[in-house]
């Protein structure tokens, strides 16, 4: 029986831009971008051999795979990962935007420095990513970013500065999917909660109690969700903050 190919790879011929793809969900989303049959450029800030390892790892689906060291923090970086992504590839349909900072703080103990840092990478980042890729976009795309469920509940203390950055991040999704909805271009925002990854790394215990599937979320069902965003079935969803947490907002 003869296969059918384009429904085991749903994104085959398209190129994706992931923003923070080296570890963690980012390199996830990568893999599972790659199984689909995109090709996909990905950023990393200081792990060159991660994203060495998610570059072989991913092409071996056999696509093109690029990694660019573009640190989310400068916009100029930001938009020469763009416009190498088209150098290299010659178009852009999925635009991730994974690329983020988390650190603590009691409100009367958070310097502004970090203050001013954490909002430059988790929204001025965003925007910028958003800024400078939709105009290269082929109509009909997909812009995704990975915000947090804790725009919803923060649940912890030292945690209001990153869970006021991933509102934003949702409301800004919310108004550029307006912008962008006359050239079919869907944004939509997919909010994790704790998921097995570096960042959760040695919290486990303490955070599985609040989750009521009673687990952390795997990096490869985050990346499911994505997939499921970036692909044609998703076409009419757009502006939408969609939760993957395991009950913890529920």
């Amino acid at each position: 029986m003869e296969m059918n190919v384009q429904h085991q790879q749903p994104l085959q011929g398209k190129v994706a831009l992931v923003f923070g793809g080296s570890r963690g969900i980012g390199e996830a989303i990568v893999r599972r971008l790659a199984t689909d049959g995109a090709s996909v450029a990905l950023t990393y800030v200081t792990s060159s051999e991660r994203a060495a390892e998610t570059v072989r790892a991913a092409g071996a689906e056999g696509v093109e795979l690029l990694a660019i060291r573009a640190d989310s923090q400068d916009v100029q970086a930001i938009k020469g990962a763009v416009e190498q992504t088209i150098q290299r590839f010659r178009r852009l349909d999925i635009v991730v935007v994974n690329a983020g900072l988390l650190m603590r703080g009691a409100i009367d103990a958070f310097s502004l420095a970090d203050f001013d840092r954490m909002v430059e990478v988790n929204v001025r980042g965003v925007f910028a990513a958003l800024h400078y890729a939709a105009p290269q976009m082929e109509d009909g795309g997909r812009i995704i970013t990975i915000g947090s469920n804790t725009a919803i509940r923060t649940g912890f203390t030292g945690s209001s500065v990153y869970s006021m950055t991933k509102a934003a991040v949702a409301v800004l999704v919310r108004g550029v999917a307006i912008d962008l909805a006359p050239r079919r271009i869907t944004v939509n925002n997919v909010q994790p909660g704790p998921t097995a990854t570096d960042m959760t790394a040695g919290h486990a215990d303490l955070v599985k109690p609040l989750i009521p599937l009673g687990r952390l979320g795997e990096p490869a069902e985050i990346a499911g969700l994505v997939a499921y965003l970036a692909g044609e079935e998703a076409a009419f969803i757009t502006g939408a903050s969609v939760t993957i947490d395991g009950g913890y907002v529920a």
